[in-house]
């Protein structure tokens, strides 16, 4: 029995980024972003819509989820917007060519037109935001995944550890290795996946946008309402009737209440307690402990280490004292006995309730996400055939700059640097390409004679109408409920002569 030969389907070539793949039909390109289907090169993501659904009485219905997991719901009695996102739309790669799609759309009495493109962003990365008091690591502490640097600690805010994550020095500057952990690591966090970091000679992360942090295998539950002096500010008058002496532990503002201003005020009389670290103003003390995850970001467990011994000349037996963390997660109650040494006792009901209550007024700890990216002149190109005048554009108001339907905050200084929280924008977003780069969505929008002005591609705007029906397969999302609508007129300075972004 002969076999029959075997029949050598013809590979097509990819453009859609530089890798430049051959893609045998049946097949996906690198990026699992492109296929070959019947000898044609096929976008496997689906074009997004975000959909603005409004009820008979015209006022918004709501969505739930952020504008990912929800779809629409088919109800035909409903009357919607729709806003054609980048989301599976494509790139301009190799650069020379007009963004995937010009859409016009009416709105009121404008014509507005939005221009719609997945940039291929090589200079992008993430911040991260981690609500917690924990001692992750040292300022400047190098974050690593799978053993390869992908990124480094930044200077921490108020409650929450900061990180920068990405680069392009990560994604291409260091190892082969290093750029493509660095890549995979940071479309798992802006698609809301969860990522595990570890920083050097620090903690172990997991990160998971709109999740509590996890710091070595603990889930994070409270960000602290403020520092210790201010909690003493806060809470001052609803401890003054309960207890004699109240040490708010804090790795950066350990409060005293009798030595703090607001104590004073109240008339609280001095305890005669002493506590080790640097004493800033009345009632404010700094590094009373090492950084560390036990009370308050600092590297204890027993609280009275940080203190010294009371002064006899100014305690007294059964002085009540009330240590607490800036969570209220920790918490101890002691009374002095007869030399002067705190001794634990049984916390009466009344304190109880103002440490329930400072643990209230603490919101729920969580990770946030935000993708920052510069929009690079070849992805201008895409919009007009003089790339300035877009940035010109952006900077006079003129356009509207979103990510997947999502607002965009443009830093100002040149060019156009954005950043965007990934939880405002539909469910896997993002994309990559192995160069390595992560592939995201943009889009700018704005008054069609504006776009005439700015030299745009013209001959290339179709009607939102006739891009969907050509879409039949799009996938429609809800708005996120904190979201603005991009063609509302509220983002745009409107004038007569309109803007020429010169």
């Amino acid at each position: 029995m002969t076999t029959p030969p075997k029949v050598q389907t013809e590979k097509i070539r990819c453009d859609a980024c530089p890798v430049l793949c051959f893609i045998a039909e049946g097949r996906s390109g690198a990026c699992d972003r492109y296929a070959n289907h019947d000898g044609e090169l096929v976008r496997l993501d689906p074009l997004t819509v975000v959909e603005q659904t409004l009820g008979a009485d015209g006022r918004l219905v709501p969505f739930l989820d952020h504008g990912g997991g929800e779809e629409w719901n088919g109800d035909l009695l409903q009357s919607t917007r729709n806003f054609v996102t980048a989301v599976g739309a494509g790139t301009t790669y190799p650069d020379y060519k007009p963004a995937p799609f010009i859409v016009s759309q009416p709105v009121g009495d404008a014509d507005m037109v939005t221009v719609v493109t997945e940039g291929i962003f090589s200079y992008c990365g993430v911040k991260v935001k981690l609500d917690t008091d924990r001692h992750i690591g040292e300022e400047r502490a190098i974050v690593r995944v799978d053993a390869e640097p992908i990124g480094h600690v930044m200077t921490s805010e108020y409650g929450s550890r900061m990180l920068s994550l990405g680069g392009v020095e990560h994604l291409t500057g260091g190892t082969k290795k290093e750029g493509r952990v660095t890549c995979a690591a940071l479309l798992a966090l802006c698609n809301r996946e969860a990522v595990e970091l570890q920083v050097d000679g620090g903690a172990t992360v997991i990160v998971e946008a709109g999740k509590a942090p996890i710091i070595n295998g603990n889930a994070e539950r409270l960000m602290r309402v403020g520092c210790g002096s201010a909690a003493i500010g806060m809470f001052a008058t609803q401890w003054a009737p309960h207890v004699d002496e109240v040490v708010v532990v804090d790795d950066h503002i350990t409060g005293v209440l009798t030595e703090h201003q607001s104590g004073k005020l109240l008339g609280i009389a001095p305890s005669g307690i002493k506590l080790n670290g640097h004493r800033s103003t009345p009632g404010r003390y700094f590094r009373v402990a090492g950084p560390g995850i036990g009370w308050g970001g600092t590297d204890i467990e027993d609280p009275l280490t940080i203190l010294g011994p009371f002064k006899p000349k100014v305690a007294w037996p059964g002085l009540r004292l009330l240590m607490v963390s800036t969570t209220g997660e920790q918490w101890a109650y002691f009374e002095l006995d007869a030399e002067l040494n705190p001794v634990s006792a049984t916390i009466p009901e009344a304190l109880k309730a103002t440490v329930e209550r400072l643990a209230e007024n603490c919101e729920p700890a969580m990770c946030s996400v935000l993708f920052m990216a510069g929009a690079g002149g070849s992805l201008r190109a895409g919009v007009t055939e003089n790339p300035v005048r877009l940035t010109r554009s952006v900077r006079e108001s003129l356009t509207y700059v979103s990510c997947g339907g999502a607002e965009a905050y443009v830093w100002p200084g040149g060019g156009i640097t954005v950043m965007v929280d990934v939880l405002e924008m539909p469910t896997n977003s993002f994309g990559y390409v192995p160069t390595p780069a992560l592939v995201a969505p943009i889009e700018f929008t704005l008054r069609r004679d504006d776009y005439e002005r700015l030299g745009g591609h013209v001959k290339q705007i179709r009607p939102i109408d006739e891009v969907l029906a050509a879409s039949p397969g799009a996938r429609r999302v809800g708005q996120a409920q904190s979201q603005p609508w991009p063609t509302d007129n509220r983002h745009f300075r409107w004038s007569d002569k309109g803007g020429t972004g010169e």
